[in-house]
């Protein structure tokens, strides 16, 4: 069609409504630029959904961030001011001024609750939709994301179904389900500095992708590594599970999609360069510069990734917590969580993708001793973008401190059956733990539809 640019709607209309109206020739088409229209509309499958899950690990203070409480008693609504969005009547804190300014692009839900103050405890519930079992490190119920890779995984996928960046937290795993459905791990952390090189598998005898040098050269050694190994036929000794790391590991989609200097660089600025916050004090909690996991996790989903979990921590502010906000976690939040929206909007994703950042808990309303806020699981809050998520959306209302909700009431599993409605997971489905009795992926919880 050379350079001609065709208008946004012409692709709904049909040849029989293009000749039947007499527009054709209006429009600047000739019928083979019709018929290559037409082609292409039949034969362009649709994006598969995918989320992304920023997990805010130690519990972000709703109070603090989405639901500031400024009417509030001075121990109560905290240090920080309120900013108003572009959502008359909203507000959020003063920090958050990019995310303000997009409000009608992402929505709140301020009205979650739960009854465990643990960080382990309270992740397994937000991850699985379950309680935790005797060790809350470990899974006894598997996660959303090992859900996703059972339902969802196809044989001869070249990504996997399921990543964390960089490494599992508590409630991440896959229980019952088995280790075929853990998360792939990136263990490379592009928060560190220097090259972001994935480590290498469980190989076959003789290779070893850490002697190939610095990652250039390891990318640029993929084609002869899979011409050799197919040589030998070792491949077929694999079992499944290193079957499918090697298939990842040696796919040219996988090598690309890791492959974060093939952003552009206002691109990664946009997401942030942001040092690590380090508060020097042992009892408190720092970060490491997170921003640009987020933008992988966005190339992952964009190659066809179809849940990844980023971790955030650690948002545990029980010590000079207003000091941490302000110095180490808000601002950069503000500045990649805004980045990641527009970015997906701009790329064509947003429709297809569900962003959600939360975590296992909120903080308690009334300011502790410490100048900060403890783990507190009675109200807190959650923001989503994307997918079938309408930007603009307040869904629930908690009380005029803060401390428990006042309207609409929501739980995790409410926040996890969004998920899979989104990604299409039959939540009834049931797979049979150790012990022989069937599990629901879900018990309990329905969409919010409040935010559709």
């Amino acid at each position: 069609m050379g350079s001609r640019r065709l208008p946004h709607d012409t692709v709904k209309l049909d040849r029989r409504g293009f000749l039947k109206a007499g527009m054709l020739g209006a429009s600047g088409l000739c019928l083979a630029d019709l018929l290559r229209l037409e082609a292409r509309a039949n034969t362009t499958p649709a994006r598969q959904p995918s989320v992304i899950i920023l997990w805010m690990r130690g519990g972000p203070s709703h109070i603090d961030m989405w639901d500031p409480k400024p009417d509030a008693p001075a121990e109560y609504r905290g240090e920080f001011g309120v900013l108003s969005t572009k959502l008359p009547g909203v507000q959020l804190c003063d920090l958050l001024p990019q995310c303000a300014k997009i409000m009608d692009k992402w929505s709140i839900v301020r009205s979650l609750y739960h009854n465990d103050p643990g960080h382990s405890s309270g992740d397994q519930i937000c991850f699985t939709g379950y309680p935790a079992g005797p060790n809350p490190d470990e899974n006894i119920y598997p996660s959303c994301g090992a859900i996703v890779s059972k339902q969802l995984a196809r044989a001869g996928d070249h990504l996997p179904p399921y990543v964390m960046i960089p490494r599992m937290v508590p409630g991440a795993g896959s229980a019952h389900l088995g280790v075929a459905h853990k998360p792939f791990e990136t263990l490379a952390d592009p928060a560190n500095d220097g090259p972001f090189r994935i480590p290498s598998f469980s190989l076959p005898s003789g290779i070893d992708i850490n002697r190939l040098g610095e990652r250039r050269q390891l990318l640029g050694s993929f084609d002869s590594m899979r011409r050799e190994v197919d040589a030998t036929g070792q491949l077929d000794a694999l079992d499944s599970y290193h079957q499918r790391a090697w298939d990842i590991l040696t796919s040219k989609t996988a090598e690309e999609a890791f492959d974060l200097d093939r952003e552009p660089a206002r691109i990664r600025e946009r997401y942030g360069f942001m040092p690590p916050f380090d508060p020097k004090a042992s009892n408190r909690c720092g970060a490491p510069a997170w921003s640009q996991r987020i933008l992988l996790a966005r190339r992952l989903v964009e190659a066809g990734v179809r849940l990844v979990t980023v971790d955030l921590r650690w948002w545990d502010t029980h010590v000079k917590g207003f000091e941490s906000l302000k110095l180490g976690f808000l601002p950069r939040f503000d500045q990649a969580y805004s980045a990641l929206i527009e970015d997906l909007e701009q790329r064509g994703l947003l429709e297809s993708t569900l962003a959600l950042a939360w975590g296992e808990f909120g903080r308690t309303p009334k300011v502790n001793n410490d100048a900060g806020r403890d783990h507190y699981p009675n109200v807190f809050s959650a923001a989503l973008a994307g997918g079938p998520v309408k930007g603009g959306r307040i869904v629930g209302e908690s009380d005029a401190k803060g401390a428990f909700p006042k309207t609409n009431p929501k739980s995790p599993q409410d926040v996890l059956a969004t998920v899979y409605h989104h990604l299409g997971i039959d939540t009834e489905q049931q797979y049979v733990n150790g012990s022989g009795r069937p599990i629901s992926v879900l018990s309990e919880g329905k969409l919010i539809e409040e935010l559709c």
